[in-house]
């Protein structure tokens, strides 16, 4: 819904649109050093991003792997996660190009010249999904690996897996703050075009998360004793 607003506003060049150029000038101006602004906007390239993704993603697929084979209750298919991960990263470009070649909106004063099709930002859906993802990965490999440990000892366990789960949430939200902050400070990007890659990223991460829980599965030492939907407790058959 905020995306369609959002970009019915840059389209029919409306009084948001004009608000935002505004305040992109405004940022552009603005009193943040411009090395830490660069540094940023630098984190939203894909050749910083994608590493970043691939090792947590390598780290991930290992530690639950080892999940699945060591303890009861692992993942059935410890590499989907990882590997769904990967191509949620690929489809940004399929979801942006189309709209940057739809509406061909101008870029900041810096970039005049240079190419049109600013809207949504390539760059912040990119830090925000490839980011976002090493987020749900990491929390999804440490629920995989202790969810039996934590069934047994629910006190501490559960109050540390939440807490470190929020503060990786945190992390990541003020990480990907900061890389919008960037883009616009630099003149790379309106702040619309940011909020508008955001919004693409929310659409990919919840698709993420469904495909895991869809597909991912865990095995037979989870709550009810079941594999596969069939019961393999002691009741298993009974008549």
């Amino acid at each position: 819904m905020l995306f369609a607003l959002v970009t019915w506003q840059v389209a029919a060049h409306g009084a948001v649109r004009g608000l935002d150029e505004r305040l992109g000038r405004e940022v552009a101006a603005s009193a943040v050093p411009g090395p830490l602004a660069q540094f940023l906007a630098d984190l939203g390239n894909t050749t910083v991003a994608l590493p970043v993704l691939l090792a947590a993603a390598g780290w991930v697929l290992w530690r639950l792997r080892r999940g699945a084979g060591n303890e009861p209750g692992g993942p059935v298919r410890p590499w989907l996660p990882p590997v769904a991960a990967l191509g949620a990263l690929a489809a940004v470009p399929a979801l942006v190009v189309p709209f940057k070649v739809w509406l061909d909106r101008p870029g900041p004063p810096r970039m005049a010249g240079s190419h049109e099709g600013f809207y949504p930002s390539g760059h912040g859906a990119t830090a925000a999904v490839a980011y976002g993802l090493v987020a749900l990965l990491l929390i999804r490999a440490y629920a995989g690996r202790r969810g039996d440990r934590a069934a047994r000892r629910r006190n501490g366990r559960r109050d540390v897996a939440a807490l470190a789960a929020r503060l990786v949430a945190v992390a990541t939200g003020l990480l990907n703050a900061g890389v919008g902050l960037g883009l616009v400070r630099q003149g790379y990007h309106w702040p619309l075009d940011v909020l508008g890659g955001w919004c693409l990223a929310g659409v990919l991460l919840p698709l993420w998360c469904v495909v895991c829980d869809r597909w991912g599965g865990r095995t037979g030492g989870q709550a009810g004793g079941r594999t596969g939907g069939r019961e393999t407790g002691p009741r298993a058959g009974a008549g």
